[in-house]
């Protein structure tokens, strides 16, 4: 591997392309989870359990929810025998809740790896103190990363952030700090603010602040990283340890394959419209096994803009792949596809999935602002479906 590139350390795993798949809710259960992890293991010589050709994290779950047991929040913790080391991602706002719910994981075995969410700028999660809100509330922050990290026994936590709030309340540099003293193994930086959403660019120098900041454990960048070519330019940039890729790979799990082709010096990764519509069924299908119905069809339809984006397919069967109700109408449909056509060079560097034009007002709890050290979290924040 080149010299400046060398594999992550995230506890007793050495991941090898550094490359994460961000947790993204309705996107990566474990048919998507699968695909992306194939994709990036086909450019790996033998990945093993302890060397692992990338992370790939499930939907984000609350910590009320796992520790009320609630039987969707379980089935969403659910992964195949052979993915290792499994992932789960916790949102929660009361160190007590997070202390349980780490505590069910690490006993119950139900995953090798806690990533804590800080970065989530939905309404109704920053609305109760959640997500990219909460780490401007210092005290709080701390208790919850303490009692994750107390209560995982020998599981490795990480903590994924945003920038801050608003460019006003920019919280990064002490959150990393404060997650490095509490024994965290890595933390991931979404070089946005909670107000930028998805909108204009990741700011890339706020990676390479932080970087500078922290010494003892790896820092991980996240935000623009479209293709191979941008994971490196990062890393060179901001001297980040790995990257984290979320709307990126939206109907593009071959972006791990290119990552890891990348790392190594390779061609980069262009499949034709017949090797897409073969990753689009076996996508649908793999939902279809999951759901054990042809629900699994229905819930791959939002994928479908994702997959042919760029390449020339007309409106009519565009929209016919996206009403598809079950595999037999979804594969006579793909195969009206002219499957010889080449990847387009307008997805070269390409945006994918939801954005907005703008930045946004966050909506923050009453009073939010007034007082980072108080350590309370806020009325009514922990409920069964407060994660999003």
């Amino acid at each position: 591997m080149p010299v400046a590139h060398q594999p992550l350390a995230i506890g007793p795993y050495r991941v090898w392309p550094p490359v994460v798949l961000a947790p993204m809710a309705g996107i990566t259960n474990p048919p998507f989870r699968a695909l992306c992890r194939e994709q990036a293991e086909s450019r790996v010589p033998e990945p093993a359990a302890e060397r692992p050709a990338g992370l790939f994290v499930c939907e984000m779950v609350t910590t009320v929810g796992l520790v009320e047991r609630n039987p969707k929040t379980r089935k969403m913790i659910h992964f195949e025998p052979n993915e290792q080391p499994r992932s789960v991602q916790l949102y929660g706002v009361d160190p007590d809740y997070v202390s349980r719910a780490v505590r069910i994981v690490a006993e119950e075995d139900l995953a090798d790896h806690i990533d804590l969410n800080f970065g989530c700028p939905v309404p109704k999660v920053t609305r109760r103190g959640g997500g990219c809100a909460l780490p401007y509330h210092r005290v709080l922050f701390r208790n919850i990363v303490r009692a994750a990290v107390r209560n995982a026994g020998a599981l490795p936590v990480t903590v994924k952030m945003r920038v801050g709030i608003d460019p006003q309340h920019e919280t990064y540099l002490e959150a990393g700090r404060i997650a490095e003293d509490e024994g965290v193994a890595a933390v991931a930086l979404h070089a946005r603010t909670g107000a930028q959403g998805y909108s204009g660019e990741a700011d890339w120098d706020r990676i390479a602040k932080l970087k500078a900041e922290i010494s003892g454990i790896p820092v991980l960048g996240n935000g623009d990283i479209w293709e191979g070519a941008d994971a490196l330019r990062m890393m060179a940039e901001t001297g980040a340890d790995g990257v984290v890729v979320g709307r990126g790979c939206l109907g593009r799990p071959w972006l791990f394959a290119d990552l890891a082709a990348a790392f190594v010096g390779g061609e980069p990764v262009r499949p034709d419209l017949g090797q897409v519509a073969a990753m689009m069924r076996r996508h649908a299908q793999g939902l279809v096994a999951m759901h054990r119905s042809d629900h699994g069809v229905r819930e791959f339809r939002k994928h479908v803009a994702w997959y042919l984006k760029g390449f020339p397919v007309g409106s009519e069967l565009r929209g016919k792949l996206a009403q598809a109700s079950n595999l037999a109408e979804l594969d006579e449909l793909l195969a009206r596809l002219d499957h010889t056509q080449p990847w387009p060079q307008a997805n070269e560097g390409s945006p994918r999935g939801r954005s907005h034009a703008s930045e946004r007002r966050v909506t923050l709890p009453y009073g939010w602002l007034e007082n980072p050290d108080d350590p309370t979290p806020p009325t009514g924040a922990e409920t069964e479906d407060s994660g999003g």
